[in-house]
């Protein structure tokens, strides 16, 4: 089936985030791990890449949303979306803004908005400035993340020295009365010569009037939740047909894994709360995996009866984190967890496990390449923003869900066993 909306995600959990909420719809959701090295085939109405770029170098950065965007067009989309997480990670640098720019360099689009709002998850922007939860985006965990420290809230000043053209705002005040007024605002901002329009929302109805007055951008960009209305609206348009294919869930013996690599803040929270089930847990030291390796881990691995859903994890508060950063390196540190959590997802798929939990972008990313995925199809979500996925690896159908740091409940790897 030819694609309406392609999407390109800068983490291979934001990209599970936005095409779980695009398959609320009921419509089928196909999600593409990096770029496909194949002409597309096979393609469903909603078309989503995952790529790791949201800390690559922005040259990189742009290159490969570039190709992606290539491959979408190729696919038969029309309209696009650029995605980023809802915390807008990101450094003075980039990479939000200049990947934006690109897409709207080569869509010919004079103008785009930004909207990472998604209040079902406590994420509002008033007045320019990100909330998480009632915190300022710069007083809540993400001021110390430990690859982009979110020291400012408004994010109109982020995103100003990351882009060449001029930064505007279409304030709660405008968004309150509706989609026309939105547009209307836009329209008038973009005689102005203003390219990149931060919008307001903090509340669904207000995601609802964006996207009505947006949807017909040749680019949007955003968290995944303004992008949730957009198939409702294609089908009211007739852009979508109302016999679009839907997916089907499998049924997979009980064996699982939880993997997890992220540091948040919520992550910490689900961990522990995991644990107090009395569920087998290993914790990885990224200090005792540089001395002596994760075989210790693959032993422990594979004592565990896999029914049990056995938790290994590197989750740890941040001075934990920035310890083992200083004696490591940032960039190393990581690599090593991402390493030994990749290993052991590969053990536990040939020792039987079918259903895979993991909590963290990279970790995502590593785990979906060592198992040699790269395509998705997008099941029931067990939180917001995190669905189930089913797909193939070493000649067997599994499911996987990929989290993002910060969603879900703390009871949310309990949740994610009992939703299949």
């Amino acid at each position: 089936m030819t694609t309406l909306l392609g999407c390109i995600a800068d983490d291979f959990t934001g990209a599970t985030d936005l095409a779980g909420l695009l398959a609320r719809s009921g419509v089928q959701v196909s999600l593409r791990i990096g770029i496909p090295d194949t002409p597309p085939r096979d393609t469903a109405p909603f078309e989503v890449i995952a790529l790791k770029c949201r800390t690559a170098p922005v040259a990189a950065a742009v290159s490969d949303c570039r190709a992606a965007l290539s491959w979408l067009q190729a696919a038969g989309a029309s309209r696009f979306f650029w995605k980023y997480c809802s915390t807008f990670d990101s450094t003075p640098e980039g990479n939000i803004g200049p990947v934006a720019e690109a897409l709207m360099d080569d869509l010919g689009c004079a103008q785009t908005i930004y909207c990472p709002a998604f209040p079902e998850n406590g994420r509002a922007i008033f007045m320019g400035n990100l909330f998480v939860g009632r915190q300022p985006l710069a007083e809540s965990p993400m001021k110390d993340h430990p690859l982009t420290p979110m020291r400012d809230s408004n994010l109109m000043r982020l995103l100003d020295p990351q882009v060449t053209r001029p930064v505007g705002l279409v304030d709660r005040l405008t968004v309150a009365r509706g989609a026309v007024a939105i547009r209307d605002a836009l329209a008038r901002l973009g005689q102005e010569g203003v390219a990149h329009v931060v919008v307001d929302a903090v509340a669904d109805e207000d995601l609802d009037a964006i996207a009505e007055s947006c949807r017909d951008m040749p680019l949007m960009t955003g968290g995944s939740a303004v992008a949730m209305p957009l198939p409702a609206l294609y089908r009211a348009d007739g852009a979508l047909a109302a016999d679009a294919p839907r997916m089907e869930t499998p049924v997979l013996p009980r064996a699982a894994v939880i993997l997890s690599g992220s540091c948040s803040a919520m992550t910490n929270a689900q961990v522990a709360a995991y644990r107090d089930t009395g569920a087998p847990a290993l914790r990885l030291d990224p200090l005792e995996l540089a001395d002596h390796g994760h075989q210790q881990a693959l032993d422990w691995l594979s004592a565990q009866d896999l029914d049990k859903a056995p938790l290994i994890y590197a989750t740890a508060e941040p001075d934990s984190v920035r310890a083992a950063q200083d004696r490591l390196g940032r960039a190393r540190a990581g690599e090593i967890v991402e390493e030994a959590l990749a290993a052991c997802a590969m053990a536990a798929r040939d020792r039987g496990a079918r259903r895979f939990v993991v909590a963290g972008g990279e970790t995502s990313g590593a785990v979906t390449q060592a198992l040699g995925v790269d395509r998705l199809d997008i099941g029931r979500e067990i939180a917001p923003g995190v669905p189930w996925t089913f797909c193939e690896t070493g000649g067997h159908r599994i499911a996987l869900t990929l989290k993002s740091g910060n969603f879900g409940a703390p009871t949310f790897f309990t949740d994610a066993l009992e939703a299949l």
